[in-house]
Formats: C-alpha cells, sequence, structure tokens
C-alpha cells in the first residue's frame, strides 16, 4: 500500500473521530503543532528509524510530546506506533491538515517575495482572492521571503504559479536576446 494512502486513511480515521469527539478545532491545532515538530530532522528520522523499537519510541514519544497534546491525539499518536506505523506519522499529520482544509473550504496561498510583507498588504490580498472564483471560501496566506527573487512577487496556490517578479522577468529578457540572431557585420 502506498505512503499516500496509509496517510489519507490514517487522517480520515483521526478527523472522522474528533468530529465526533467535538474536538476537531484542538486536534487540528496538535496535527499542526506535530507537523512543525517534524520539520525537526532529529524527530524525522527518529520517527522513520527502522533500528529503534516501537517500545522505545513510545517512551520517547510520551516524553516528548504529553501535556502539549490533546488526550486523544496522544491516544491516536500511540496506537500508530503500536501498529508500527509511526514512519508514516508526518505523512499522516500534512494528509490531516489537507482534509481539514478541504472540510473547512480553506485555501492556502503561498506569497513569494524578496521581503517581508505588512500585514496590512496581507490582508489586501486575503480579500482579493475571497472575492475571486480561483479559491475556495476562506483564504490563509503563508509569506515566504526568497531574497533571490530580487523583486515583485510569487503567488502559488493549488496547482496554480503566478510569478511576477525580477528575476523571473530578467530570465525571460535574457531568453530573448540569447535567441536574437540578427547580427550587424561592420
Amino acid at each position: 500500500m502506498s505512503i499516500q494512502r496509509i496517510a489519507s486513511r490514517y487522517a480520515k480515521s483521526l478527523i472522522d473521530l474528533a468530529g465526533e469527539q467535538g474536538k476537531m478545532e484542538i486536534v487540528t491545532a496538535d496535527m499542526k503543532a506535530f507537523h512543525k515538530a517534524c520539520q525537526n530532522r532529529d524527530l524525522y528520522l527518529f520517527l522513520k528509524s527502522p533500528i529503534i523499537n516501537s517500545g522505545t519510541k513510545q517512551k520517547a514519544f510520551k516524553a516528548m510530546f504529553e501535556g502539549k497534546l490533546d488526550a486523544m491525539t496522544m491516544a491516536f499518536m500511540h496506537i500508530i506506533i503500536a501498529k508500527g506505523r509511526e514512519p508514516y506519522l508526518p505523512e499522516i499529520s500534512a494528509e490531516y491538515i489537507n482534509q481539514y482544509k478541504e472540510l473547512n473550504h480553506i485555501s492556502t496561498v503561498r506569497l513569494i517575495t524578496a521581503v517581508k510583507v505588512d500585514q496590512a498588504t496581507i490582508n489586501d490580498i486575503i480579500k482579493k482572492f475571497e472575492t475571486s472564483k480561483s479559491t475556495r471560501n476562506t483564504v490563509e496566506i503563508e509569506n515566504i521571503v526568497k531574497p533571490d527573487i530580487i523583486g515583485g512577487f510569487k503567488v502559488e496556490f493549488d496547482d496554480k504559479l503566478y510569478d511576477a517578479s525580477i528575476k523571473h522577468q530578467l530570465d525571460q529578457m535574457k531568453q530573448q536576446f540569447a535567441g536574437n540572431l540578427h547580427k550587424k557585420d561592420f
């Protein structure tokens, strides 16, 4: 079975359970925090390691997250570890977040700029996307700073990309000049 299918099934189970128990927002906050924690290379490798047994992983997981995650989230994580599916926890948390956004009609728009954008500008961008037909009802902006785009911006959402960066424009001009075969001999 593929990793995506496994992650999707476990995430769906947790979403259903959280909905039944009325803990959707708490579990979602937990899964976002856990997903962010999985960005730590040591934790990621620890979860993926086939050498470390599940008992050791259970103890370490309890020491790291008990009291920080809701009891239902902890119970879910312990079941995953007991079944030997802990290598899939990073993917399960990501899939849970995706399913939550789908369920609540939330679109994530990645705004890539050369410098950090102020909150007023972000609010204006959110309003424009929320009134457009290209995104879902609610829009959340993820502002990523990449100085190498020089200026301008890039917008990514769903499978779309709008590139209005200066770097992109310079690259296009460079290609046009490179393709110019008209040379005058003097």
